[in-house]
């Protein structure tokens, strides 16, 4: 691989244990497509969360096309410090609303990351603790 190539992150996965709560969680709070493949395919919930082409905005370290990620020191006194998901929403209110409205739980209050947006972690009905991102306009 050259000093210039760069792969990049093009899927996510999370573990269920509830595939129709899950499927109905991520559905209802953040409007996912959601797709429940057969034994053939592990039983594997397939998730669509942007269509074709379309992206929200995000600020301008954000690449088009592609997942971008960070990661943060580890510190003893956080609670459930493992990869993780960042949604990016239009109304951090409205979506904290929908997540505890369908049964996720929000860990703390909004902090607002500067130069970034406001942000949140959560949560799901399965355990998984993921966040969400109200990324500041351009």
């Amino acid at each position: 691989m050259s000093a210039t190539t760069m792969c990049s992150v093009v899927h996510f996965e999370m573990p269920y244990k509830d595939r129709a709560r899950a499927a109905r969680f991520y559905s209802e709070a953040f409007g996912w497509k959601t797709e429940m493949l057969g034994p053939e395919m592990g039983e594997y919930l397939l998730v669509t969360t942007a269509l074709p082409g379309a992206r929200p905005h995000m600020p301008p370290h954000a690449a088009l096309g592609s997942i971008n990620g960070g990661l943060f020191p580890y510190k003893p006194d956080w609670p459930m410090q493992h990869p993780s998901v960042v949604i990016g929403v239009d109304d951090i209110a409205s979506a904290m609303a929908r997540i505890r409205q369908h049964g996720g739980e929000l860990l703390g209050e909004p902090m607002d990351i500067p130069g970034v947006g406001r942000y949140v972690s959560f949560v799901d009905t399965e355990g998984n603790r993921n966040s969400i991102i109200q990324p500041l306009m351009a």
